[in-house]
């Protein structure tokens, strides 16, 4: 992995997510405090309780070590709460995690994702249908997010994948361990076409007090939240619950009366969700959701950029503007595309096209980017 952090800041998160008794929100609290993990590390070993204070004076250096021995491998990635690249969304949800462990491309993290959740237990046409919306969501350039759970999230992260486009698997064990694992093939083709995203370190197992973490990340990280098919008791609900309590658009299927999986999305109809029958409702609704991230970017753009108007003239002699826009054509490409053309970072590019955006140079739709076409090109009034 490209460390964004000293070797030695890097121990210090992984020292931290790994106190016993330490959750996201001490951990936040400390980093916010003391300004860097290390500093936390040791405040936290004069203020902690027994446990956690044994841990951070004498942690297990053979797990701290496979740690850092599994951040070797350049797709493997620890994105903290420091970074500029962690998810606005999520760091604006509720209790966000203190640090994700990533396979694949982090950049997705940023790009306009929608949430397809269901039944493990999910009939036919339920599949057939999470398989459908998948596929539009994705053709039209936004990020497919599910569990990589059985039923509904395997058949979404498919549907996503089959149309070429992008899929993020947020899981309830660590980066290192697939659950189920018959989905093992499936989480390696999310790992070349996406990313697997978790908060638990590597080496942590199945535990089912582990998947309600997993569902705040999706409900946070997405503009909105599909529920396909669900039962009455099924975690889903659990996660659109989450999305419901954070401002997000849930959305559900109905389904037929007699269908117990059916039961559970029209309680949330009921309860308010919107019911759709085709994708074109759901990305009709999302488009006011979309513009937090719009407004985390123009943050970010005049925090790095202090005193800076919000749309800068585009300099000819910038490298990194030249090398932009030479990789930009009329045909629409997503962040992590551009991201591998041009060797930039994921938040750099959020920046620059932002501006380019803003200067009608280029055209942004649903997370995809395109150069305008020279008789659109116009100056700002």
């Amino acid at each position: 992995m490209p460390l964004t952090h000293s070797i030695a800041e890097t121990r210090a998160w992984l020292t931290l997510v790994r106190a016993p008794s330490f959750g996201a929100a001490a951990i936040r609290r400390l980093v916010s405090e003391h300004t860097t993990a290390c500093a936390g590390v040791a405040a936290a070993q004069r203020n902690a309780d027994d446990a956690a204070r044994a841990w951070l004076r004498a942690p297990d250096e053979a797990v701290l070590a496979s740690d850092l021995a599994w951040l070797d491998d350049p797709t493997h990635h620890l994105v903290t709460l420091a970074d500029d690249d962690y998810p606005p969304l999520l760091r604006n949800g509720q209790n966000p995690p203190a640090a994700l462990f990533v396979v694949g491309e982090p950049a997705l993290l940023w790009s306009p994702q929608i949430a397809i959740v269901g039944a493990r237990a999910a009939t036919l046409g339920g599949l057939d249908n999470a398989k459908a919306f998948a596929h539009a969501f994705a053709q039209r350039g936004n990020t497919v997010t599910s569990g990589l759970a059985e039923g509904i999230d395997a058949a979404a992260h498919a549907g996503a994948l089959d149309a070429g486009g992008k899929t993020i698997a947020v899981m309830g064990t660590g980066p290192d361990i697939v659950y189920p694992r018959r989905h093992v093939d499936l989480a390696q083709r999310i790992a070349e076409n996406g990313a697997l995203v978790t908060e638990l370190p590597p080496g942590t197992m199945a535990r089912p007090e582990n998947f309600p973490r997993r569902n705040r990340i999706i409900a946070a990280l997405t503009l909105g939240t599909l529920v396909v098919e669900a039962s009455m008791k099924s975690g889903s609900l659990i996660t659109a619950r989450l999305a419901n309590e954070q401002g997000r658009d849930v959305f559900a299927l109905p389904g037929s009366i007699h269908n117990p999986v059916a039961r559970g999305c029209h309680k949330l109809i009921r309860d308010g969700a919107h019911l759709v029958e085709t994708a074109e409702e759901v990305l009709e609704e999302l488009h006011a959701t979309g513009a937090l991230l719009a407004d985390a970017l123009r943050t970010r753009l005049m925090t790095e950029m202090p005193g800076a108007t919000p749309s800068p003239p585009v300099r000819d002699d910038d490298p990194d503007y030249v090398r932009l826009l030479d990789s930009l054509d009329t045909e629409p490409a997503a962040l992590d595309e551009l991201a591998e053309r041009t060797g930039l970072s994921a938040s750099s590019l959020s920046s620059m096209l932002l501006m380019l955006e803003l200067d009608g140079i280029v055209a942004a739709e649903s997370g995809r980017y395109a150069r305008r076409r020279r008789a659109e090109n116009s100056p700002r009034a």
